[in-house]
């Protein structure tokens, strides 16, 4: 466990910071499907290169989504790990299949869209 991974713990755990839903960690080469059990982001790179982002879907569904991060693809995101390990993601997450989930990811937190079928409620499940 990396020292930023065990500082959040302690401070989630003392109420100095609220608990991440999501923790993540950088991979060379896509993650098994068993590294991306639920709360868990991986960045994966090659090289240098930030490549691709894979998480679960934070609506339940399962789906595992993939989100490019190449500059000269379109469209494309931003992934960052802060130094407790916590992601963040730009721009937002608009699922168009059956889940209809809309989120951004901050810190490691899910925020719920307003357009999403999910309520800032069920953040708490996540």
């Amino acid at each position: 466990m990396r020292v930023g991974s065990i500082i959040r713990v302690l401070l989630e755990r003392t109420g100095i910071i609220r608990p991440a839903a999501l923790t993540g960690f950088v991979k060379m080469g896509h993650p098994k499907p068993e590294e991306l059990e639920r709360g868990r982001f991986c960045i994966v790179r090659d090289g240098r290169i930030e490549k691709w982002a894979c998480f679960q879907c934070p609506g339940g569904c399962g789906t595992k989504i993939q989100l490019s991060l190449s500059k000269s693809r379109r469209p494309s995101w931003t992934a960052k790990l802060d130094w407790l390990g916590r992601p963040t993601l730009a721009p937002s997450v608009h699922q168009t299949n059956d889940c209809r989930c809309h989120f951004w990811v901050r810190q490691g937190r899910v925020e719920w869209c307003r357009d999403s079928k999910h309520s800032p409620r069920s953040l708490m499940d996540y």
